[in-house]
């Protein structure tokens, strides 16, 4: 059961569609489902949604069907901040974000729904963004479909990822314009292409030996492959990234970490920063190279 307290100026009323779509962010497709699920409430009396006028301090209340083929199951869950409407984990490397045909079983949504299960939650998953199988680290996911409408809308998400690559940029703080494309016939590989979509990487050297480097970088944009197309296209591809010419001498799977993550939290506006530490093969080479 979801629910809203209704925040309007006093004596102000407001028909229920304008308020949960203009002041809770809720889509239109969103509004359907919730007029015709048949438990739209005002103060815990059933109500016609279409019909119904909203007064400040009005408690609203509606409940979806979780509708998904994801099946729930008991898996390791590293919870780096909860609350009633987010959720962010850090992803190990190996983990699929979504189940595909080919693999059902072990993925991110697999475990949230497990985690969801054991607490007797009917909630579904829905990720505010993407992280490749073997990038590590923040995953911010919305808990309702209206959560993650309004992150979809909000342009203050920022994501700080940290990655290892051979040699050193120079200059050793920029930005990374270049739009990217398919690089056909693969359907997996990307490639900077004229005819791409706009991609903006900002990136700054952390630490740097001339030999390796830790970058920290920052999405503008969020294209598949992005940073790993990007760093490749620079003739620094990441370490382990075998797809875009990165050596595996160090590490066998691309040296990508999504590290930091700050926004405004969609109802309480205020502003979130949740931090993940380096996993430890990547923290083990920096150890290393430092050492050298």
């Amino acid at each position: 059961m979801t629910e809203h307290i209704v925040v309007l100026p006093e004596g102000g009323t407001c028909p229920a569609k304008a308020y949960l779509m203009r002041t809770l962010g809720i889509s239109s497709g969103l509004w359907k489902r919730i007029k015709h699920s048949g438990t739209f409430a005002v103060n815990g009396v059933p109500a016609i949604a279409a019909r119904t006028m909203l007064r400040a301090g009005d408690i609203v209340s509606y409940e979806l069907p979780v509708v998904s083929s994801v099946l729930p199951e008991q898996l390791p869950l590293s919870i780096v901040y909860e609350d009633s409407d987010l959720l962010v984990i850090d992803k190990p490397a190996g983990q699929l974000v979504h189940p595909t045909t080919k693999e059902a079983h072990g993925t991110v949504a697999n475990a949230v729904l497990g985690l969801y299960a054991a607490r007797g939650i009917a909630l579904d998953v829905h990720p505010c963004h993407r992280l490749d199988r073997n990038t590590t680290g923040l995953l911010l996911i919305a808990k309702r479909p209206e959560v993650q409408y309004q992150m979809a809308k909000q342009d203050t998400l920022t994501r700080m990822y940290l990655a290892l690559i051979a040699g050193q940029l120079t200059p050793t703080e920029g930005t990374i314009d270049a739009p990217i494309a398919r690089a056909l016939p693969s359907i997996i590989l990307r490639r900077v292409s004229p005819d791409g979509k706009p991609a903006r990487t900002h990136y700054k050297t952390a630490w740097t030996n001339g030999k390796y480097t830790l970058l920290r970088l920052q999405l503008e944009t969020g294209r598949t492959h992005q940073i790993r197309v990007h760093l490749a296209h620079l003739g620094h591809p990441l370490l382990g990234d075998d797809l875009y010419g990165g050596s595996t001498a160090l590490i066998a799977r691309h040296a990508l970490h999504s590290a930091q993550l700050t926004l405004t939290h969609p109802y309480t506006r205020e502003t979130l920063t949740v931090i993940a530490p380096l996993p430890a093969d990547m923290a083990g080479i920096v150890r290393e190279i430092k050492t050298a």
